[in-house]
């Protein structure tokens, strides 16, 4: 790192945790961000503002007025714009060292898997069933830790698959596909403007973790937050072994928590 660099993230090095090696590891690290709205947002801007190195942010949306409530990586001169340049303009102003990729589309199987493959960590920020599935199925077959987070009127969750680990559920064992599990957005729910940020900057928090190897991650837990009544609370959750997406693997490792 070169004296500015040094400087910038000084208060990042002063944590033993990080020292000057652990940010150089995030300096040197990709990280793929599906979904550049509400919880992209703030993740987005926290992974940059830390130094990660590459950023691909993966959204097919453009810009318009409603979002600009909650989703904080956006300007109001950016309506119309693809989501993920309007993202690229607040980042480079934040951190114009990091790297970042715009993938404005909606891309299909084997497209997402080639870019799953090329990250360390991947952030699934999407809003739908559909993405969820597919970005887990990716993770699971790569062996990719993904950090899932979900947010709707004032509840939000967030865990970690760490599915470089043989005995890490998957997102398919906690929703399984052909379950009844109810799909809400927040264009028909609503959902409050702090909750998405909460969420998202704990995803950051998670990968930047799993980037470092450091503290306990959430992965067998997953944090539930009802910011209304400010209840937070966490549920272990186990892999299912007839999941039809990771049964596949033999448990090899165990979980420790």
């Amino acid at each position: 790192m070169n004296d500015q660099q040094l400087l910038r993230y000084s208060r990042h090095i002063l944590l033993p945790e990080f020292g000057v090696e652990g940010q150089e590891k995030l300096l040197a690290a990709h990280v793929l961000i599906i979904g550049a709205g509400g919880l992209g947002s703030p993740a987005a801007l926290y992974l940059a503002a830390s130094g990660v190195g590459i950023l691909t942010l993966c959204d097919h949306d453009t810009v318009d007025l409603t979002n600009l409530q909650r989703q904080i990586v956006h300007r109001t001169d950016s309506i119309g714009l693809p989501k993920v340049e309007s993202a690229l303009k607040t980042l480079a102003a934040i951190n114009p060292e990091v790297r970042v990729r715009c993938i404005p589309e909606h891309v299909e199987a084997g497209r997402l898997r080639q870019l799953i493959a090329e990250a360390d960590v991947v952030l699934d920020c999407s809003d739908n069933f559909a993405t969820r599935y597919a970005v887990n199925r990716a993770c699971v077959e790569l062996r990719k830790p993904l950090v899932s987070g979900a947010a709707t009127r004032f509840s939000g969750q967030v865990t970690v698959f760490d599915l470089r680990h043989d005995a890490s559920p998957c997102y398919h064992c906690l929703f399984p596909q052909d379950s009844e599990a109810e799909e809400t957005r927040c264009a028909v729910m609503g959902v409050f403007a702090p909750l998405v940020g909460v969420i998202g900057s704990l995803q950051a928090a998670e990968a930047l973790k799993l980037l470092l190897g450091v503290g306990t991650d959430l992965c067998g837990r997953l944090l539930l937050l009802d910011i209304l009544h400010m209840d937070v609370r966490t549920i272990k959750l186990g892999r299912d072994v007839l999941c039809p997406v990771c049964n596949t693997r033999q448990p090899t490792s165990r979980l420790v928590r």
